[in-house]
């Protein structure tokens, strides 16, 4: 143990010998850790959000938009076209077992005005089920009801954002807020949920009645998408398929043709948002490894030049008694010190770049207590890796060659 102390205090003088030449060395490290941490931070708060955003549709909901990607030939995309009608949301409810509630939906943005104020918006159309589905709670006032629905009422229930533009420091439930020149009488308000993992504002929304929105505001006569709870997550596959089967034949689609709808389940989303975000995680890191790779052929570049500035005194060592081992250790000891050093400090800065990200621009982090850990011991290995080669070349010279060195 008082060996190994000793080589390492000597390993950290020969490295302030040449202070600047040793930031520089570690910085390809630093950056290299740094950006790992970051990356990590990063890619676990999208990821951690995404998974969030995938809960607030609700528990065991199969999503059915109007559109396909392959209709015609042509990448429509969901609710590219309004291929769904309220019939076929009501033969979901009426025809498949395991079916609890669903909401069929329109939706559109348009501006909307309150006293002297006024705000482009976006009118999201439902059932009244819609907010037990996406388990979205009111905190001021109640739910429309499904008497709304039928009568298509002039009511409707406000996210906060729309709350602060039109009714800065009021309550809004009672008041007038006119949609395309129709009055709706504001009934709730919604929980504020904050942004999307995209950045929109999930807040910024009127929510009322589909038939209100079909016959006040949209005029529409379509649907472009319809929100389907299952009873439980087993049955979200049979329901699934449950429903291609029925749209289809009520569609009157033929075997040969491409379906005019898309039908997800709630895993399917999760699961796309999960690909996409590990492939970002996955390109990120590649970039970041490669930062520490440039950062280990900088300290075997370092090491070895040090080996050539230092042979006279390799050749002193060895005259005195020093073994190959011992020459061996001490370089190497050198250079697991800049690796591990500069892994420690770009720990540090990685921390410090995903808060300061955080803060900036609203992103959530996440840091790993276990990847502080990992980027720790892989910058030893760093140095271990590129430093064996300098330290082998110094421990195999040959001591008189050394000491006639100039």
């Amino acid at each position: 143990m008082m060996r190994l102390l000793a080589t390492i205090k000597i390993a950290v003088r020969a490295l302030l010998r040449n202070k600047m030449r040793t930031l520089l060395t570690m910085l390809g490290m630093i950056i290299g850790v740094a950006a790992v941490i970051a990356t990590v931070s990063i890619g676990n708060g999208a990821k951690a959000q995404i998974e969030a955003q995938i809960a607030s549709i609700g528990q065991n909901v199969v999503l059915v938009f109007s559109g396909s990607f392959t209709r015609g030939g042509t990448r429509s995309g969901w609710g590219g076209a309004g291929t769904l009608t309220v019939e076929d949301s009501e033969a979901i409810q009426r025809e498949i077992p395991g079916v609890v509630v669903i909401s069929p939906e329109v939706r559109t943005r348009v501006q909307i005005a309150a006293g002297g104020e006024n705000w482009n918006t976006q009118i999201l159309g439902e059932s009244a089920n819609y907010f037990d589905i996406r388990q979205w709670p009111i905190i001021s006032g109640a739910p429309f009801t499904e008497q709304d629905v039928r009568t298509a009422n002039k009511v409707a229930v406000i996210g906060k954002t729309v709350a602060d533009e039109l009714y800065p420091g009021e309550d809004p439930v009672g008041q007038v807020v006119r949609v395309k020149n129709v009055p709706f009488i504001i009934v709730g308000m919604l929980t504020p949920k904050g942004l999307s993992v995209q950045g929109a504002d999930q807040d910024d929304l009127i929510v009322m009645p589909y038939t209100s929105a079909m016959k006040r505001v949209q005029k529409a006569t379509m649907l472009g998408m319809i929100l389907v709870q299952v009873a439980k997550p087993t049955l979200l596959n049979t329901v699934q398929q449950q429903v291609i089967d029925l749209l289809r034949q009520k569609h009157k689609i033929t075997p040969d043709k491409d379906d005019d709808f898309t039908v997800r389940t709630q895993q399917e989303i999760a699961e796309m948002a999960a690909a996409q975000s590990r492939t970002m995680r996955l390109l990120l890191g590649a970039i970041a490894m490669v930062s520490l790779v440039v950062g280990g052929i900088g300290i075997m570049n370092i090491m070895l030049v040090s080996v050539t500035e230092r042979t006279r005194e390799i050749g002193i060592r060895m005259a005195i008694g020093a073994r190959g081992g011992d020459i061996l250790l001490q370089f190497l000891t050198e250079a697991v010190t800049l690796g591990v050093l500069g892994g420690g400090l770009g720990i540090g800065a990685g921390i410090g770049a995903s808060r300061l990200l955080a803060v900036q621009m609203n992103w959530p982090i996440l840091i790993p207590p276990e990847w502080v850990f990992y980027a720790f011991v892989f910058s030893a290995l760093v140095g271990i890796f590129f430093g064996f080669y300098p330290a082998r070349k110094a421990s195999r010279l040959d001591p008189i060659d050394a000491l006639r060195y100039e």
